[in-house]
């Protein structure tokens, strides 16, 4: 059984910023990909970022391509999601994944076999 716990939602402004945090084992980190996906109200699921950290390589959808970052703390056993330049359309609840495909197909939510309880980001004025 893997645990993963996300953090760091929250409210925030347009334009502005937020980092979420999806903690996990250090097994389950170097294991599987670590997928983020998020959900708006009245939307399907939707994958958005996947980190592979058996070559650091990383993956987005198009829509979060030069504002999204995913990236590893090694030393804490996190992986985390900068969000910059937040948009209305960013508001959903932010899930973290493992998935099996080593991100090839995270997209599709298929390849996930375990989610975290996910966090809520909302973006308003």
């Amino acid at each position: 059984q893997v645990q993963l716990v996300e953090s760091g939602g929250g409210l925030v402004h347009p334009g502005g910023s937020l980092r979420l945090a999806c903690a996990a084992s250090k097994f389950a980190l170097d294991y599987y990909a670590i997928g983020w996906f998020r959900q708006a109200p009245g939307k399907e699921r939707e994958g958005v970022s996947c980190y592979r950290s058996s070559d650091g390589n990383t993956y987005y959808v198009d829509s979060v391509k030069g504002r999204f970052t995913i990236f590893r703390d090694n030393a804490k056993n996190i992986i985390y999601l900068q969000m910059n330049n937040l948009k209305p359309e960013d508001t959903a609840i932010y899930y973290c994944a493992t998935e099996v495909s080593g991100c090839t197909h995270y997209y599709t939510g298929q390849t996930v076999n375990y989610w975290g309880q996910g966090t809520q980001v909302t973006v308003s004025s």
